[in-house]
């Protein structure tokens, strides 16, 4: 593919669109070809843009320069709605998605308490984070149980999903549940070619535990409550979620990014990612945030006020 030159004309409106104009993929990480186009055709500005997984790639690209002894100064820009990078406050597009994220919820309310015992199920961004869920859930208020990958639950016996939805239903008629992608895939049975499937990225491949969660949900019901009636509205907003444009919060986030890592690579500054810790704007190495995680903290206040806002289970069979 030819470059592209990115003229400010060429790029005006770009901000206003969702989606990406530079397009993405997955997978397809050839270190030596990268490093070549980029040596070849005079660049002396590298910013490479993405979540964690595209951190760590840009390290290879930084290491690789390096070597070469290249003059060319390289910078990530943290951009993923999981907000999964680590170090960094918060990733470009995460606001957005919590406020699209909302809407789904609310409208999985709508419907559950439109319902006789009506759940409304809502499957949300999160491979290996909740923030997405846990963020949407506390803005919301609508949600009675919020289920992310770094808490694990089951369904059966007492203190469980089941049970626990069981006396939502009996005491308001309907429930909201919100899982995060992430959420309980160890749980949902695999065949043998499913646990050695892998993405282009080689990241395991998820199977939809909004759909796995529905049928158990509706099975649960038929085989312990087969006289009364029960529905399931079940709502994956996934690609919704990543093609609105970019919120007023996340376009004002990413022009500050944007100005940072600019300002710090005609500094002289390179293998740096650019964004807020604690409020203030900062360059920190490229490697440490490849390397750093951004977990949920199931022990800090934010997990804390989840449980008291909705009242859910803590899942601990002890």
């Amino acid at each position: 593919m030819d470059p592209i030159q990115l003229n400010p004309k060429l790029v005006h409106n770009w901000h206003k669109n969702g989606g990406t104009v530079l397009e993405t993929s997955r997978g397809g990480f050839h270190l030596q070809n990268i490093v070549d186009s980029i040596q070849h055709r005079g660049y002396n500005q590298v910013y490479i843009i993405g979540g964690d997984g595209t951190m760590r790639g840009a390290v290879e690209i930084f290491r690789e320069i390096c070597r070469r002894k290249l003059n060319i100064a390289v910078t990530g820009i943290p951009k993923t709605v999981d907000n999964d990078v680590g170090i960094i406050d918060r990733s470009f597009g995460f606001q957005t998605a919590v406020e699209m994220a909302q809407q789904a919820i609310s409208a999985a309310h709508v419907e559950a308490e439109s319902a006789v015992n009506g759940i409304g199920l809502v499957k949300l961004m999160g491979r290996n984070t909740g923030h997405i869920a846990l963020h949407a859930t506390l803005s919301s208020r609508d949600v009675d149980c919020c289920l992310i990958p770094e808490i694990e639950f089951y369904l059966e016996g007492k203190g469980g999903l089941f049970d626990f939805l069981e006396q939502r239903l009996r005491e308001n008629g309907h429930a909201v549940l919100v899982v995060a992608e992430g959420a309980g895939q160890e749980m949902i049975p695999r065949n043998e070619a499913q646990k050695e499937e892998r993405d282009e990225s080689g990241n395991p491949v998820f199977l939809d535990v909004g759909q796995w969660l529905k049928s158990e949900l509706k099975n649960w019901w038929s085989r312990d409550h087969a006289d009364e009636l029960f529905t399931v509205k079940y709502i994956d907003p996934t690609y919704m979620i990543r093609a609105v444009p970019a919120n007023a919060t996340d376009n004002l986030y990413c022009t500050l990014l944007a100005h940072s890592a600019t300002h710090g690579v005609m500094a002289g500054y390179t293998g740096f990612v650019s964004g807020p810790v604690n409020g203030n704007y900062a360059y920190i190495p490229l490697e440490e945030v490849a390397k750093a995680k951004n977990k949920v903290n199931t022990g800090d206040h934010k997990w804390a006020w989840v449980r008291s806002v909705n009242s859910q289970p803590d899942f601990n069979r002890t």
